[in-house]
């Protein structure tokens, strides 16, 4: 059809350096696939912040500040949620980007990332008042601009099962990434134009993980409709 086919990579819940972490950015470094590396401020290393220096093509953006659940038991997941007072999460958010600047320097787009893809909708519009120019979260973005001077992309594809655990298997996970592209080909999402993006979760995988993980950007390489984004492309500032 002559159209092509856009993607980007988001990486979860980064620390530390770790068996994983190396995995992680050996597989980047073999395939040239740009990286969002979404790391959790109050738990991030000076260890990570030498490793990520070291290995081009990584972007680092902020994933919420100490990933911690302050909802309910019988409520989903979440850290930015309206569950505290306003001026204590904008606060940690703060502190949590001053860690993010201060470990990985340039590296670092100001783009937030929610644990567990959630975040209460009062603090949309407060982002780019405190400095964040992107968001992302997960299933497709109704719009490019959820506030002024925020630019919003998302994941699409998370390649992990979470309930049991586990990879899912080469179908289902490739059945994944297919029906977000489908959807954009079909305008059958709000906006066709979103960068289908595919979340991974260095520290959960497994050998089967890594070996699709590895097949899966290979092919993606090798085809002519295919181009991956970078973060810093996706997410600049807008004035």
């Amino acid at each position: 059809m002559g159209r092509e086919a856009t993607l980007w990579w988001r990486d979860d819940d980064a620390v530390d350096a770790s068996h994983a972490l190396d995995r992680l950015f050996g597989l980047q470094s073999a395939h040239r696939v740009p990286l969002g590396l979404a790391v959790v401020p109050m738990e991030a290393t000076r260890t990570l912040g030498s490793r990520v220096a070291e290995t081009e093509g990584v972007t680092v953006l902020q994933h919420g500040y100490a990933h911690r659940n302050f909802a309910t038991d019988k409520e989903k997941k979440v850290e930015l949620g309206a569950h505290r007072r306003a001026d204590h999460v904008i606060a940690e958010l703060a502190m949590g980007w001053q860690r993010i600047e201060d470990l990985f320097g340039d590296r670092a787009v100001a783009a937030m990332v929610p644990p567990w893809n959630r975040m209460a909708p009062y603090l949309v519009p407060l982002l780019p008042e405190l400095g964040y120019c992107g968001l992302s979260i997960f299933t497709p973005r109704a719009r490019a601009r959820p506030a002024a001077r925020l630019t919003q992309v998302n994941t699409h594809a998370d390649i992990m099962d979470w309930s049991p655990r586990g990879f899912p298997g080469t179908e289902a996970a490739v059945a994944r990434i297919v029906e977000h592209l489908a959807a954009r080909r079909r305008r059958e999402v709000p906006d066709p134009d979103e960068p289908t993006g595919i979340l991974t979760h260095h520290l959960a995988h497994d050998a089967r993980t890594w070996g699709f993980l590895d097949n899966l950007f290979a092919r993606l390489n090798g085809h002519s409709a295919a181009r991956w984004l970078a973060p810093p492309d996706l997410f600049k500032p807008v004035s």
